[in-house]
């Protein structure tokens, strides 16, 4: 890891030299120019697969912009695109000269297209709307074609109002008929109006929203479309983001520990976190409405109508300074509360793990739940789900499991090295994945440390939103043949590594226009030790289950302008802590169960059933017929609601020292009981300790 370090802070030296040595020229105006000038030059010289900026990669940026900006054809008519299809070919040059007429153009059209539809949309839901004619409805905005006049723009949108009174009035109009208590129903037009001022309240509140985006909304919209024709995962992140990220990624930042929510022009606080700031001071309260933020010695800033990110960056600010707050209770009292800021440890997203026991013959088996691999790349010391995670096995040992289940369900990935250690505590040592970069050999990350966390049956739970980090754990526990890999299809197929690069580092002096953001860039590839990779393809498990979502698109594969699918040779490579070897076995039982299982026997038919409503887009306008489509498709649907039963005979505990860091907070303990009951009735979770339970009795 040390030699990986090392290459790739030569690589950011090398890269700031070159940057330096074009010696770019800009005043305060053009920090749209050097952001465009950084990321095009770290594109160049950092990513594993460059293109050359061409017509080719122009063609790919204007036909991705496009479907970015106004995918549903809702704002932008043929004409407007007409004026924007002579830059297909020039955007290339554009960024090339750090030139802006295409972008400047996109954003005129599109705001004379957004303030069309707002000076119109009110006078659309002024009337009652027919629902007597038949007449049909896209909604899928991608089938849709860019409208030629503002006249057919206003009868689309004729369609899209009519279209979104119709759900809620026959929403309103089914929970009329099944309510009983109602002595005197309302008439359908009465019905109408009130589905009619709903919708204009939503759009009202959508516009209010959208005049809320300023000009750097937008570019970062367009910086973003050039970067994923690179490939989907090379983001560019404004400082905001960027912190936001790294909080994510450390379950902490520095603040009041208070979350926000928007409530019209006013800020609300909606949670007070518990240990936090605010809450040691109990001034502050839920739904105490923020009017203005000052900082100390400096004047109040009002914060009435502006973004909710706009005011969290107001707000949030370093360990140990003050920040003013003037808020509205709900009693209506005015009051300025002063917070000195400080660390705030948020535990959502944290490793965990429960005692899972079906009956006396199989014992306790340990459950460790994993929604990240996440880490504090600011703090060695900081929190890291590897350390996380060797803490739950070592109190689910301390319970007597005689097998773990391991849940990477809808994890998305994370920290690179976390992966590898945590790989590392179920073998020996010896490889874990293998990395590449641009123009270099692949080299191996390996464990090198001998202990091991944990030497029994194992079984790794993946499905098909499990990502990245998830699927090298879960590929190198394959290939060691340590663990029983239990899930869907295939995994996620993301076979990728991204760093961050700091944008200022590309630039010379202009620190006028500083900081520029960050750019998240794809450096390398990974590769299973056994040669193979995970990109697009995914890890296949071994044993795989039913999945509502098995016959739809996901995954790599389906996004636009993914890396390719390469191989290299495989290393070298054997364990002897355990060696899963019945699989074929353990596969032939879970089957059979399967296929006797009635719940799995719906999952099925609902995979197929969702498969159908992807394709079915278009929808009647006629009241009738929309009615008695969604009777069809509610009657149908009500096959596949609450199929979930309980496990039979399944206890599940937490581990008591869990239960006493929740204690604080009655929020955390109200969820950690809603997370029990679903565990309860998880039909995945319920056929993996029907695996385990084979497992165990071949030990015995």
């Amino acid at each position: 890891m040390k030699f990986r370090g090392s290459i790739l802070a030569i690589l950011v030296i090398l890269g700031v030299v070159w940057f330096s040595a074009t010696k770019p020229k800009f005043n305060s105006e053009e920090k749209e120019e050097a952001i465009i000038f950084a990321v095009s030059s770290f594109l160049d010289e950092m990513h594993f697969h460059p293109q050359e900026i061409n017509d080719d990669l122009s063609q790919k940026i204007y036909t991705t912009y496009l479907k970015r900006i106004d995918n549903s054809k809702r704002f932008l008519t043929s004409q407007d695109v007409a004026k924007l299809e002579p830059y297909k070919l020039q955007i290339d040059d554009e960024i090339n000269n750090k030139s802006f007429e295409f972008f400047n153009l996109s954003i005129d059209l599109l705001n004379a297209g957004i303030d069309k539809v707002e000076s119109f949309y009110e006078e659309l839901l002024a009337k009652p709307y027919d629902f007597t004619m038949d007449d049909q409805f896209e909604v899928d905005g991608e089938k849709r074609s860019f409208v030629n006049s503002d006249a057919e723009l206003k009868e689309l949108w004729t369609k899209i109002f009519k279209y979104e009174i119709l759900v809620r009035l026959n929403d309103k109009m089914e929970d009329q008929e099944e309510d009983e208590e109602i002595e005197e129903k309302k008439s359908m037009a009465e019905l109408e109006v009130e589905a009619r001022d709903k919708v204009r309240e939503v759009f009202s509140e959508w516009f209010k929203n959208m005049d809320k985006l300023e000009r750097e909304d937008r570019f970062e919209v367009y910086v973003n479309t050039f970067t994923h024709v690179f490939d989907p995962h090379t983001d560019y992140f404004n400082p905001k983001e960027k912190e936001d990220f790294d909080m994510r990624m450390a379950g902490h930042f520095e603040g009041i520990g208070a979350r926000l929510q928007t409530d019209g022009d006013f800020t609300k606080i909606v949670q007070i976190i518990p240990g936090g700031p605010a809450w040691k001071g109990k001034q502050l309260a839920e739904d105490d409405v923020i009017l203005s933020v000052a900082q100390e010695g400096e004047d109040p800033v009002d914060i009435s109508g502006k973004r909710i990110d706009k005011v969290v960056t107001f707000i949030r600010g370093k360990k140990g300074t003050n920040v003013y707050l003037k808020v509205r209770k709900t009693g209506g009292i005015k009051e300025i509360i002063k917070i000195t800021r400080d660390k705030v440890v948020t535990d959502d997203g944290k490793a965990v793990s429960l005692v899972l026991n079906q009956g006396d013959d199989y014992g306790n088996i340990g459950y460790l739940y994993l929604p990240s691999f996440y880490a504090d790349f600011g703090d060695k010391n900081g929190r890291s789900s590897a350390t996380d995670v060797a803490k739950e096995l070592e109190s689910l040992k301390a319970q007597n499991v005689n097998g773990i289940i391991l849940d990477l369900r809808n994890n998305g990935g994370g920290s690179f090295k976390d992966v590898v250690d945590m790989s590392g505590f179920f073998i020996k040592a010896g490889p874990i994945v293998q990395a590449k970069s641009r123009g270099r050999k692949p080299y191996p990350l390996k464990d090198t440390d001998p202990s091991i966390n944990y030497d029994g049956p194992l079984i790794v739970m993946v499905n098909g939103y499990s990502a990245s980090a998830s699927e090298i754990l879960a590929a190198a526990l394959q290939d060691y043949k340590r663990a029983v890999i239990v899930g869907s299809t295939s995994t996620y197929g993301k076979g990728t590594v991204q760093r961050f690069f700091d944008l200022d580092r590309g630039i010379q002096g202009a620190e006028e226009l500083k900081p520029l953001g960050e750019l998240k860039l794809t450096t390398q590839k990974f590769y299973r030790i056994n040669g193979g990779s995970t990109q697009l393809r995914g890890v296949v498990p071994d044993i795989i289950l039913p999945d509502n979502f098995q016959f739809v698109k996901t995954g790599e594969k389906d996004t636009d302008f993914p890396l390719e699918w390469t191989k290299i040779e495989p290393l070298e490579y054997e364990q002897n802590v355990r060696i899963e070897s019945n699989v074929v076995g353990l596969r032939k039982a879970s089957e059979d169960r399967v296929a006797k299982n009635e719940v799995f026997n719906k999952i099925v038919e609902n995979a197929k059933r969702f498969e159908a409503l992807d394709k079915e887009t278009t929808m009647p306008l006629n009241y009738d017929a929309f009615d008695k489509l969604s009777d069809a498709r509610e009657t149908e649907a009500k096959k596949y609601k609450d199929i979930k039963t309980e496990i039979p005979g399944l206890k599940v505990s937490n581990i008591n020292t869990y239960l006493e860091e929740i204690a604080i907070d009655s929020s955390k303990i109200d969820r950690n009981l809603a997370w029990i009951e679903n565990i309860k009735k998880d039909v995945y979770l319920e056929e993996t300790i029907n695996i385990m339970h084979d497992m165990i009795s071949e030990n015995n």
